[in-house]
């Protein structure tokens, strides 16, 4: 066995090439991009208001000002300002040719069209955006590995955007072992329970930015689980295989991966719950074997799985690590690293109860994993302890 750190290196040193992709603006919410973007204009091209008012020659404010017309936005009509005057200007409307500044409505008294100023803090510029004050053409607007938020998208359709260069998501293959297994929904007869993990790893895959997860159930044959695997390796990034990777009579998975040539990373970590853990590799081609315990599962996918899939992706990660002060005692015996299940709130992290591998009650509570490293005993109560949050 490894420990928890080894693994997580491990699987680092495997992470292979980033894809990329090109794709239309609107379909890019929620991406990384990949490049740097590039603004092809000037925004605004135009001297622009951003305030109903008056446009005037900054010069002119101490004497009355005839209003000779009125711009509204949208306006392509090019007006020249000449000395004396102003115009009748609307938020976002261009600025006519030899106005600097524009005075809001609320500032001014007009009088047989004649506009007199009351502004005494007037400054020259006030009220007007200048040009390429948004985005300057031939500049970078947004930086590569940058996360394309719904502001991000504005943005972008912004400054005349249509297409992007993003890091494309992984293609996942999700492959559930287990004969004693009956859908949600079926007659539980003796001896069998219903399957949790597929739900729960398709529901968190997709809050990774996974969209494509092919999923099969396949009974605790060797032929069958051979079969689908291999072909599930042909034709996806990442395969995860769940259950049957323990070491008893009908775990067929670990057998499988050998007669598909994949190469063998690791088998077994020194934790708990999780410890059964596979990783293997087959060229850029990613194997993980998680248990079939739905929490252990669910651990190993937040522990290895997601940072994964965060960087090649380089969206924001599911996961994040901080410490918090536990509010309770909790006594381990040396030798594995403990996740437990636990809720965190105003720096205080309480341990839940049914921490065991198979009770997912406790974790459908929980909002963090507390961790407890293979050399410790355990916490005491009003600790330090390094928790792991999960989004």
């Amino acid at each position: 066995m490894i420990s928890v750190k080894e693994a997580q290196e491990i699987i680092k040193q495997n992470i292979p090439q980033k894809k990329q992709q090109i794709l239309p603006l609107k379909e890019a919410f929620g991406y990384t991009t990949s490049e740097d973007i590039y603004s092809k204009y000037n925004i605004p091209n135009f001297l622009q208001s951003s305030m109903d008012g008056y446009a005037i020659r900054f010069q002119d404010r101490n004497q009355p000002l005839k209003i000779v017309g009125e711009i509204p936005a949208g306006c392509t009509e090019q007006f020249q300002l000449k000395k004396g005057t102003a115009y009748r200007i609307f938020t976002g409307a261009p600025l006519p040719f030899g106005a600097d500044t524009v005075v809001m409505q609320e500032k001014v008294i007009v009088e047989n069209n004649k506009l007199i100023i009351e502004e005494r803090e007037l400054e020259e510029g006030l009220n007007v955006r200048p040009i390429g004050s948004d985005a300057k053409i031939n500049t970078v607007a947004i930086s590569s590995d940058s996360y394309l938020s719904a502001a991000a998208i504005g943005y972008l359709a912004g400054i005349g955007c249509t297409k992007v260069k993003v890091y494309a998501p992984s293609s996942v293959s999700l492959i559930l072992t287990g004969n004693e297994l009956k859908k949600p929904g079926e007659t539980l007869e003796f001896g069998q329970i219903f399957e949790s993990n597929t739900i729960q790893l398709e529901s968190v895959l997709r809050q990774s930015g996974i969209q494509k997860i092919d999923t099969f159930w396949v009974k605790d044959n060797p032929e069958e689980i051979q079969k689908v695997l291999e072909s599930a390796v042909s034709k996806t990034d990442i395969v995860l295989l769940v259950g049957g990777v323990s070491v008893g009579d009908y775990d067929f998975v670990i057998e499988a991966t050998k007669i598909c040539e994949i190469q063998q990373q690791f088998h077994k970590i020194k934790q708990k719950p999780g410890k059964p853990l596979y990783f293997g590799t087959k060229g850029e081609k990613l194997v993980f074997g998680l248990p079939g315990n739905p929490s252990s599962a669910l651990t190993c996918f937040y522990l290895y799985v997601a940072p994964l899939l965060s960087e090649l992706t380089k969206k924001p990660a599911i996961t994040n690590t901080t410490t918090a002060t536990v509010t309770s005692t909790y006594k381990k015996k040396k030798g594995l690293t403990h996740f437990l299940k636990a809720i965190y709130k105003d720096g205080k992290v309480s341990p839940l109860h049914a921490q065991e591998s198979y009770k997912l009650q406790s974790f459908a509570e929980a909002n963090c994993l507390i961790i407890l490293s293979e050399e410790s005993e355990g916490c005491e109560k009003d600790e330090v302890v390094e928790i792991i949050i999960l989004k």
